[in-house]
């Protein structure tokens, strides 16, 4: 298949899978997270430190809330749609990575595959709609693995090798953090210890790379810790790290199902792994580079997913280096033959070599994932109408509030349901902060006497006129200051 072909292909399965019912379905999880530090972003002008409920926030680098904040900038438009547009891109990236960067290394019908098996495995399909860190993560550490073991196996410069995948590193980096080097680089020691090119670690590329990598976060880094108290934050990032390590809050039947739930997000493909022999590769060193592939997918997948406080998207980094191995396995049918599976010679279907059953199965795989895109998604987002969560809580709230009036938000903490406001929102610590021309605000119960008790309007009042909770079990209750 021409390199045109291939991308057209992979442009229109990631078109049928990922863009249907975008924007049908509320925002859920971690989305409000992503997204709330981008609108207040817009609004201040701050895009140094990301807000959460007019709260500095400090888990997470503000990769993500950057390109939410772009998105809406440059579209004009405030939705789901728009708000998920970051995440879907970043894995049309990575699939277009694959058939053009890694073309000349895995062939035409080997980067192909790897490019369908990327966009159809179970953990993308889940995590590339939403807005959440994982897809743009994920698909940061993928390019920088593309792109190594591209150039890696072309015999190119190790300035080439190193420096460009140190970019994605660095992004990365400011897109969650450090862990995705743990899969990275065991992917780099994976291909280098079967080969035995372990000189190419001690390049002077590689170490200008790392200063790359980690320059690029510095650059907001530095800033960011100058602007804010940086002990605090420094805690709070050891402490999230080492939670995530010690499992501060550990639960065994929660812990134990962590790894089979980050391999099945590997599925349908994974299923093909124990058929996997190396002995059928022709070249001794697409064998041995297969062997580190699958050390290099397969231990930090293991190791992380082992943790006491993990969670089974912590290991979807390994997906680039699964993805990479299929498409090598797949193109030369490195597989072995059980009876049950009828095999035959001849051309496989998109090209590869196979006997019919074994292309009706892959065939089958490809199908399901456009079905679920074309039908699946649309019909769960009709379902997903009768079921809202958040906008159900908005809609309430724009019921009594004009969109002309400002709502003021009084120590609100998070509260995803603020990206559906019509009306615009600030944010006050206080009920005294609240400014005289406040016409409406929000508060919290613990708040609701300071705000019945106010006298700061007198003689208008603040009167509640709805109190809503939602599903996590959280109250607001809204004012209103009149003379009644």
């Amino acid at each position: 298949m021409s390199r045109r072909a291939a991308l057209l292909l992979v442009v229109g399965f990631w078109a049928a899978i990922y863009l249907p019912s975008l924007g049908f379905f509320e925002i859920k999880g971690e989305e409000g997270r992503r997204i709330l530090p981008g609108m207040a972003m817009l609004e201040s002008g701050n895009y140094l430190v990301p807000q959460v409920g007019g709260e500095d926030y400090f888990r997470k680098p503000p990769l993500i809330n950057w390109l939410v904040a772009a998105s809406f900038k440059i579209s004009g438009v405030r939705n789901e749609w728009t708000a998920r547009a970051p995440s879907v891109l970043c894995v049309l990236a990575v699939a277009i990575a694959f058939v053009t960067v890694a073309r000349r290394s895995l062939g035409p019908t080997g980067s192909l595959i790897a490019a369908l098996v990327w966009l159809t495995n179970v953990g993308i399909l889940q995590k590339g709609r939403l807005i959440e860190i994982e897809a743009l993560y994920v698909s940061l550490c993928a390019l920088a693995v593309i792109f190594w073991l591209s150039w890696w196996r072309e015999g190119r410069s190790p300035w080439l090798i190193w420096i460009i995948p140190s970019i994605f590193l660095g992004l990365g980096w400011l897109a969650k953090g450090p862990v995705h080097l743990f899969f990275f680089y065991a992917v780099v020691l994976g291909v280098l210890w079967q080969t035995r090119q372990w000189r190419l670690l001690w390049h002077p590329a590689h170490f200008l790379g790392i200063a790359l990598m980690l320059g690029i976060f510095a650059a907001w880094a530095i800033p960011f810790l100058n602007a804010n108290e940086s002990s605090k934050v420094v805690n709070k990032w050891s402490t999230q790290f080492r939670g995530r390590v010690t499992g501060e809050i550990f639960t065994f039947s929660v812990w134990i199902t962590v790894l089979p739930r980050a391999i099945a997000y590997l599925l349908p493909w994974v299923l093909f792994i124990p058929l996997i022999r190396f002995n059928r590769w022709k070249e001794a060193v697409d064998a041995q580079t297969a062997r580190g592939l699958l050390w290099g997918a397969a231990v930090p997948l293991v190791v992380v997913s082992l943790m006491p406080g993990a969670a089974p998207r912590y290991s979807l980094p390994s997906v680039p280096a699964f993805c990479w191995l299929m498409g090598m396995a797949l193109a030369e049918n490195a597989f072995a033959q059980p009876k049950w599976l009828s095999w035959s010679n001849g051309a496989g279907w998109l090209g590869w070599p196979g006997g019919p059953a074994f292309r009706r199965l892959a065939s089958l795989f490809l199908t399901l994932a456009l079905v679920a895109g074309l039908i699946g998604y649309p019909l769960a987002a009709i379902y997903s109408k009768q079921r809202q969560k958040v906008k159900n809580i908005a809609d309430k709230i724009n019921g009594v509030v004009p969109a002309t009036e400002t709502l003021y938000a009084v120590d609100p903490n998070y509260q995803p349901f603020f990206f559906y406001m019509h009306s615009p929102v600030k944010y006050v610590s206080t009920v005294e902060e609240l400014p005289a021309e406040t016409r409406y605000f929000l508060v919290r119960p613990v708040a609701q006497s300071d705000a019945e008790q106010a006298t700061k309007w007198a003689p208008r009042r603040a009167h509640s006129i709805l109190r809503v909770k939602d599903y996590r079990d959280q109250t607001v209750i809204v004012f209103v200051v009149n003379g009644a």
